[in-house]
């Protein structure tokens, strides 16, 4: 049976494995420093949440969702987003009970049914961040912030924050009807996803990747020219502290965002280095999404990242994130009673937090070296009989090729005195 992985995944290997381990720990200390906390929600929930959350009208919805009914013949779905997922974690556990807002962040796997392509998987991971329970612009700005702090934590660099702001419902309504006048005149000049949607939701046909139906958008009235007052003061607020934080931005009067809970402030962060395909994240704010999943209402702003095409991003600018680790010495023997020492001696070196490797297949002990070698150890302890009679092993340093006898009962203390030296 030729078994192989469902197309749309990725394996992540030992190595590649290693890089994304780094870019976890960098999540996680950008989040504590903004003072942020990790929840984990299911990888699946009911399918209703989504509908309701993100919107029937979204591509996510309609072409992408993993939807099953399960055994007890409920509908079932692979969470596609992390946001609508939070929310419901944060009414059904009453975190709206403590102290406001509730700061929380995520990062696992996410899934989603489209065409597979560089840095875009059908399982893919995802880092988010939501901030619930204020209206506060400067926490809009925080939610730009973060995401760029962390980027430059990984390294990258070249990226662009893109903002504009959808409005609200007070007057999103009358910028939608006039964009359903004006697309309607010309409807059968657009794509048949977006004849689809200027009926349900206009606002969508903003976010079409088509050359054609952004040809026919060209000459649309500007969103920010249909904000109400108070929508047109927050968007100033939002701009007036990322000013003063000297963080640069483009206003993209264009840009609406995937999810129909977006309100207001929306953003996203794109790099050249992945071509068209070039968003590495983005949020904005969604101050209805809270009530319409069940709850009080509550204004609320997150963001998420794409890790799968950040790493691409890291690799195109060849990006040297971290130092791989390397081991810090490996044991040899000789077989027969220099086996069990040897198995002691790697057992006790790293309880004191050494990588120590060993040979497990009774190779010769030039075979052992050259695996050393390839490891780029810095040490090698020999066992051999003559030595292991004395209480004694040889210690060789592989940079320098120096050699020494070193007593058995010593040895922890000469390794580790040695690190602590470097």
């Amino acid at each position: 049976m030729n078994v192989r992985r469902p197309r749309g995944t990725n394996d992540i290997l030992p190595g590649a494995s290693e890089h994304w381990q780094f870019v976890e720990q960098k999540i996680r200390d950008i989040c504590h420093n903004f003072g942020y906390q990790e929840i984990r929600t299911p990888i699946f929930e009911h399918t209703e949440l989504f509908e309701r959350g993100i919107g029937e009208t979204t591509d996510i919805v309609e072409k992408e969702m993993y939807t099953f009914q399960d055994r007890g013949d409920r509908s079932i779905t692979l969470r596609p987003e992390g946001t609508a997922p939070v929310v419901r974690a944060f009414l059904e556990n009453k975190l709206y009970a403590q102290p406001l807002p509730a700061k929380l962040y995520y990062f696992g796997p996410m899934f989603r049914y489209e065409k597979p392509q560089a840095g875009r998987y059908r399982q893919f991971y995802q880092f988010g961040v939501e901030a619930i329970g204020s209206a506060d612009p400067a926490l809009d700005v925080e939610m730009i912030v973060l995401p760029i702090e962390f980027y430059k934590s990984c390294g990258l660099s070249g990226f662009q924050v893109h903002i504009n702001s959808i409005g609200c419902p007070t007057c999103r309504p009358t910028y939608r009807d006039t964009l359903r006048k004006m697309f309607s005149e010309k409807l059968d000049q657009f794509c048949s996803n977006c004849q689809g949607r200027i009926e349900r939701n206009p606002l969508r046909v903003l976010d079409c990747k088509s050359p054609k139906c952004q040809e026919l958008i060209d000459d649309i009235p500007l969103v920010l020219d249909s904000l109400c007052p108070e929508c047109s003061e927050h968007f100033a607020q939002v701009r007036q502290y990322l000013d003063l934080l000297e963080i640069d931005y483009i206003i993209n009067p264009k840009l609406v965002r995937g999810f129909d809970y977006y309100t207001r402030t929306v953003f996203e962060i794109t790099v050249a280095s992945l071509g068209a395909q070039n968003a590495i994240g983005g949020g904005g704010r969604y101050d209805g999404l809270v009530e319409e999943c069940g709850g009080n209402p509550a204004p609320a702003v997150g963001f998420a990242v794409g890790l799968d095409r950040l790493m691409l991003a890291l690799e195109n600018q060849e990006s040297q994130i971290f130092t791989p680790r390397k081991p810090d010495g490996f044991v040899a023997h000789f077989g027969g009673v220099t086996k069990p020492v040897a198995i002691k001696v790697v057992n006790d070196l790293r309880k004191q937090g050494l990588w120590v490797e060993m040979d497990y297949l009774d190779r010769s002990l030039k075979a052992q070296m050259k695996s050393a070698n390839r490891f780029n150890c810095n040490w090698v302890l020999i066992i051999g009989e003559d030595e292991l009679a004395d209480n004694k092993v040889k210690l060789r340093w592989l940079a320098s090729g120096e050699e020494e006898e070193v007593e058995l009962d010593n040895i922890q203390v000469r390794l580790l005195n040695e690190r602590e030296g470097q």
